[in-house]
């Protein structure tokens, strides 16, 4: 059976990978399903940000050699992945003036062209599946407002929510400015905002269905992963 690794950004996504992924993904054929935070999580936190793409693909190509029944995928946010420098990802900066749902698409692209460059002959790169989240984590939660401020326990923000929601017209469109990322309207409405925890307790009130409804682009790699599992 097919094991299932995921690269993520942070302890967000980390949690929810194995709250709300592993045990759908297992449901669906996968034999295992876990998340690993890129990098070196205790230098990580001290830096803060994202990890400079050569020491991820390093990662994902170190967990490609050691385990050749994986598969290995990405949970990063569009939204402040490097775009200049020798920590750049690929096809970030050349993101930019692409149409929304273009985006994240042009990134994965220009990521599983750099790795199977760097990779070694006897691994097959079909076993990366790249996936970069537009904008942001955050956006996801939009998907229903009402399960998102249940799930955080502040019912009276759900029209507060709604109104960031509909002004898009899909959570994955809800924009990138340091000013009205999806995570800065929500720390702007909820002061404290813990990302892994109340993140979490959102997406487990919204659910996965809903999610996938919503945001089309994150429903294309559960469907990707979904074909990998047997």
């Amino acid at each position: 059976m097919a094991r299932l690794l995921v690269h993520v950004e942070g302890q967000t996504e980390e949690s929810f990978v194995n709250e709300i992924l592993r045990p759908y993904l297992v449901s669906r054929g996968f034999e295992s399903v876990s998340a690993r935070i890129m990098g070196n999580a205790r230098l990580r936190r001290r830096r803060g940000g994202i990890r400079p793409w050569p020491t991820v693909r390093k990662d994902i190509i170190g967990h490609l050699r050691q385990d050749r029944n994986c598969t290995a995928t990405t949970m990063v946010d569009f939204y402040g992945l490097p775009q200049r420098g020798d920590g750049a990802w690929p096809g970030r900066a050349g993101a930019n003036g692409l149409e929304i749902h273009g985006k994240a698409l042009f990134v994965e692209e220009a990521m599983l062209r750099n790795l199977t460059e760097n990779l070694e002959s006897d691994l097959d790169a079909k076993r990366f599946v790249p996936f970069v989240i537009m904008h942001e984590f955050e956006g996801l939660l939009f998907s229903d407002c009402a399960a998102f401020s249940q799930g955080i326990g502040r019912q009276d923000l759900e029209s507060r929510l709604r109104d960031i929601r509909d002004q898009f017209e899909t959570p994955e469109d809800i924009n990138d400015s340091p000013l009205t990322a999806p995570s800065k309207r929500v720390q702007d409405l909820v002061p404290g905002y813990e990302k892994p925890f109340l993140g979490t307790l959102a997406a487990l009130e919204i659910g996965l269905d809903r999610i996938r409804a919503e945001c089309r682009h994150f429903s294309d790699w559960l469907q990707r992963l979904e074909s990998r599992s047997q």
